[in-house]
């Protein structure tokens, strides 16, 4: 399955009960006002391969500010793909309709391009030979379905990158002025804070409207990590080295100007076996589900019960927790969002001044067949907190 997200590189030697469920049975039903995109954004990714699982005219619109649907895929001639993940025939069909949806609710739509493992095309098509060739053909995806903007979805991001990115989003910008354009970062290792928050990624700042980071998926099976959150916000250690505070504070010390920088939520978890909490290391403690699998709405389905529900209070999200193996995947620990922790980020965010928050993936949070204001209780939640 295609991931936006990248994980933190394993061979780092020395690394590193709020109410769970308003969701399933619905949120409020009231209705809130479209807002407007000025002030932080509430950017959600809608991506093909889950297009089953929402379609564009069931999305509780009012709680965004901008869509990112995803993806077109850069090839190392500088030509695109753009199946976004259906087919070349529906997938066009698709993205064109959350265009227009996003449209028809005052909604920015963003094209996402790239995303894990597309490295190689992003390097060959931004290259001096390829690059002109690379901006015609972004521009020409963006005016025919109509897209405000283009996130550049180029990872890894190494230092090497940094120049012929920057060269791309100059490009665009000079072709089309007025075009959004945003880019994902990875999270921050506490143990190795400038490995991914560069001062040299400040030099970007002046070009993107948003740098984003993706704050989400942020713990592993590696050596001297414990078990630990997808997203936790604080209480990071030496072993359990990834924090939203800590990556927000390391980017902001890199030199990127807080009102441009977001954070990022999954709407999904992590299902661990051999642990039941974080903070845990055991020989048998293992990742057996994320992204997709373990999505929020499969949660609240198939694995949350009563007795399994705990709150950390030092990172200020939930976690399930059971001896019995809870659901298909049979987890001891699973780390999620829900409502209260998106609270506590957004109230985080505000205070220091960020530009916002993006989500992975708006399908994962959506309960399809759920009466209107029911539908997307983590994205409405998202939209209170970061845009009270």
């Amino acid at each position: 399955m295609f991931r936006l997200r990248r994980c933190p590189q394993p061979l780092l030697a020395s690394a590193i009960s709020a109410a769970l469920l308003c969701a399933c049975s619905g949120g409020s039903s009231s209705t809130v006002t479209p807002p407007t995109t000025s002030g932080p954004w509430v950017m959600g990714y809608a991506v093909g391969y889950e297009s089953s699982l929402l379609p564009p005219s069931d999305l509780h619109w009012s709680s965004l500010t901008h869509v990112a649907v995803g993806r077109a895929v850069p090839r190392t001639d500088g030509t695109l793909g753009t199946t976004f993940d259906i087919d070349a025939v529906n997938g066009p069909v698709w993205a064109k309709s959350v265009v227009t949806q996003a449209h028809a609710h005052n909604v920015k739509a963003i094209l996402m391009l790239g995303g894990a493992g597309e490295h190689a095309g992003f390097v060959g098509a931004a290259s001096a030979a390829n690059r002109s060739a690379f901006v015609q053909n972004i521009l020409s995806v963006v005016q025919s379905y109509g897209f405000d903007g283009v996130d550049l979805d180029w990872e890894p991001l190494e230092s090497a990158d940094e120049a012929p990115l920057l060269a791309l989003a100059k490009a665009l910008k000079q072709a089309q002025p007025g075009l959004l354009l945003t880019l994902p970062v990875n999270f921050v290792n506490v143990n190795f804070p400038t490995q991914e928050a560069r001062p040299s990624l400040a030099a970007l700042a002046g070009t993107f409207d948003r740098i984003n980071i993706m704050s989400y998926g942020m713990a592993g099976v590696y050596p001297g990590w414990n078990a630990w959150h997808s997203s936790a916000l604080s209480g990071e250690t030496d072993s359990t080295p990834t924090s939203v505070q800590s990556s927000v504070k390391a980017y902001l010390a890199a030199g990127l100007p807080a009102a441009k920088l977001g954070l990022g939520i999954g709407f999904y978890g992590l299902c661990y076996q051999g642990v039941t909490a974080p903070g845990q290391n055991k020989p048998a403690m293992k990742i057996v589900a994320d992204d997709g699998d373990m999505s929020y709405v499969n949660i609240v389905n198939s694995y949350a019960t009563p007795a399994a529900k705990k709150w950390d209070a030092a990172a200020q999200v939930p976690y399930l927790s059971s001896a019995t193996p809870l659901g298909s995947k049979g987890c001891n620990y699973v780390s999620y969002e829900d409502a209260a922790s998106i609270a506590q980020k957004g109230s985080y965010a505000r205070a220091q001044g960020l530009g916002g928050v993006i989500i992975w993936t708006l399908a994962q949070g959506h309960f399809k067949g759920n009466p209107a204001g029911g539908s997307d209780p983590l994205l409405d939640a998202a939209s209170a907190a970061f845009r009270p």
